[in-house]
């Protein structure tokens, strides 16, 4: 039976703290400090006002941060790694999340569309991202992400099924393999198959892919270059496409039994990914 391993990846934060300044004299309204006619000390009991103000809004937006990061790690810590005895937590359930989801076909399979509001925990400076679609069948869910993600920022989205199998996306941006690609990359500037999957393999399996990859294949659909890898061991399939300026990994995996049972419609899903 195989198993996955997921990459980590580490990420540096700041430390942002806002300094007051202890000597700060508050004059008293109506009252003129010595030296300070009525007017400056009018002026100065005004700006002492809007000084409080800005302190008492920083205060409270320091403490809902706070409260967030909080709650963020906390279900972290209990969603990272869905097991196949692991309840999956739907996407309702998560404040602030937005379905994306369609009702099933008549095959009893969804499609999930990426929502073009939907935030994304991959730094500031980040252009809007171009959407994604992919199908799943019924009962498969999107399990949360939140920013403390072992498997870094990059991590966009998970969905699984405890029973059949899991899925995750990675964007990540193509300035960071190569400055030479500009804000419409293909997936053919970022390299050839068995570049890419020697280049960005790794980073889904947290291995060296050298004598893994089962399947390579090349699919074009709408205009848009897709690379299709099958990897053993572990199991996983990848489907990869650049849009924009990001790379986009498509990955579907499952151990042994969840391969062997519903192999069929895991390859399904991973054939079913486009960039939109």
């Amino acid at each position: 039976m195989g198993t996955f391993v997921y990459s980590s990846s580490c990420l540096s934060w700041k430390n942002l703290s806002r300094q007051t300044n202890p000597s700060h004299h508050v004059v008293p309204r109506g009252v003129p400090e010595k030296g300070c006619s009525r007017i400056e000390a009018a002026a100065c009991s005004k700006e002492d006002a809007r000084m409080n103000r800005d302190c008492e809004i920083s205060a409270g937006s320091l403490s809902r941060r706070s409260a967030i990061i909080s709650g963020a790690s906390l279900i972290s810590s209990v969603l990272l790694f869905p097991g196949e005895g692991s309840a999956v937590i739907k996407q309702g359930l998560l404040a602030g999340r937005v379905p994306g989801l369609s009702e099933p076909d008549e095959e009893g399979w969804r499609t999930y569309r990426r929502p073009d509001d939907k935030s994304g925990g991959h730094g500031v400076g980040w252009s809007p991202m171009i959407p994604y679609t992919f199908s799943v069948p019924d009962k498969w869910e999107e399990v949360p992400v939140s920013i403390a993600d072992l498997g870094g920022t990059e991590i966009d989205l998970r969905f699984a099924n405890p029973k059949e199998g899991r899925v995750f996306v990675i964007v990540a941006p193509v300035k960071r393999f190569s400055d030479e690609i500009g804000e419409e990359a293909t997936i053919e500037q970022i390299g050839p198959p068995d570049k890419v999957i020697s280049a960005f393999g790794p980073e889904v399996i947290g291995e060296n892919v050298e004598g893994k990859v089962l399947r390579s294949e090349v699919a074009e659909h709408e205009g848009r270059t897709y690379y299709q890898f099958e990897l053993e061991p572990p199991h996983v399939m990848i489907t990869a496409t650049a849009a924009g300026n990001r790379l986009y990994l498509f990955n579907v995996t499952g151990n042994g039994l969840q391969w062997k049972r519903y192999y069929k419609d895991l390859r399904k899903i991973a054939e079913s990914f486009r960039v939109v």
